[in-house]
């Protein structure tokens, strides 16, 4: 079959594998290497008919769906320009057909960089002279309103967490270091014996739900929980596409669980009778934990995620949210 091979292309094929093996990584970067993934197919497609060229790209979409399970921004990526596809696919030619998939590609990956930048100047009139920020992993997002507040002359220091087990911390670290941001990196355990010294948590989001819950990287909702109860304020960055219209109606997001290899070496880990590791890679942060999400749009509470969903999404079909997304469970202990 044409799909299969196409979605069995090198090219594809390399992006779903680091995807996978987090060597693509950050929700808004996965995102845009997905719809990379289908613009690729789109140009390189043999199909000859309109239904061949979209079996073609629903066959690397749900090659890509397979990848990371958590990361909303990837099946709303994918649904992005699978939705002006099936619109444009009742009539017209092939190639015209292409055309969409190609310029719904480009659009999807120019409006995500742009969103970024947007975040980045909304969310630095929120930093002011002597901050003390707090974030926890490697947020594209909050890195930008960072920056951007340092660019227009304001002074502060952040406190960086290393976040194990893969240490996206240290990338945040220099990253910040190398524009000139002091920064103090901390164990994610240190993040409590810190936090009555922090004026402000910056985190990113894999994720946003109806209700305003944040999933994102593993150790979140205990900063969060720590900021609660030293009343230090937490704002979220992120993207209105890692908001998930899913959860609208009643499906829940799957935590990814990792390979525990990245937690403790095998032969240490067979040295250790009686041990099993478990590595869930996000936590669920409820929303009264949080105080505003900063998006491209504007700042919202996060009881207004459920209006930002429905103004996203309001003209998908139930049928065309339940397409492309992946199982959905949501497991928290």
């Amino acid at each position: 079959m044409v799909a299969t091979l196409l979605a069995s292309a090198p090219e594809v094929q390399q992006i779903a594998a680091e995807i996978k093996e987090m060597k693509i990584r950050g929700a808004g970067e996965i995102a845009r290497s997905a719809v990379q993934a289908l613009l690729i197919t789109a140009k390189t497609s043999k199909a000859n008919t309109t239904d061949e060229l979209i079996r073609d790209l629903d066959a690397t979409a749900k090659l890509l769906l397979n990848t990371r399970p958590t990361a909303v921004s990837l099946p709303n990526g994918i649904r992005y320009v699978m939705h002006r596809i099936t619109s444009a696919s009742r009539d017209g030619s092939v190639e015209n057909l292409r055309a969409v998939a190609v310029n719904s590609a480009e659009d999807f990956i120019a409006n995500s960089r742009l969103a970024i930048k947007k975040i980045g100047e909304i969310g630095s009139k929120r930093i002011v002279d002597g901050d003390k920020i707090l974030t926890h992993c490697n947020s594209s997002a909050a890195l930008e309103i960072m920056k951007q507040a340092w660019k227009q002359g304001k002074k502060f220091e952040v406190t960086a967490t290393e976040t194990r087990p893969r240490l996206q911390g240290r990338l945040t670290a220099k990253e910040l270091g190398d524009v000139g941001i002091p920064v103090r990196m901390i164990l994610d355990d240190a993040a409590r014996f810190f936090m009555n010294r922090i004026d402000k948590v910056l985190v990113g989001a894999d994720a946003i739900t109806a209700n305003g819950a944040l999933v994102n990287k593993i150790g979140t909702s205990l900063i969060a929980l720590a900021a609660h109860e030293a009343r230090t304020r937490v704002f979220v960055a992120a993207e209105t596409y890692k908001f998930s219209p899913e959860t609208m109606i009643g499906e829940l997001i799957e935590i990814e669980d990792r390979d525990p290899s990245e937690v403790i070496a095998p032969d240490d880990l067979k040295r250790m009778q009686n041990t099993t590791v478990r590595n869930p890679a996000f936590d669920v942060t409820p929303p009264e934990y949080l105080d505003l999400i900063i998006t491209e749009k504007g700042i919202i509470p996060p009881q207004a995620a459920v209006l930002m969903i429905q103004e996203q999404y309001g003209s998908f079909s139930s049928e065309e949210l339940g397409q492309y997304h992946v199982v959905h469970l949501l497991e928290q202990e």
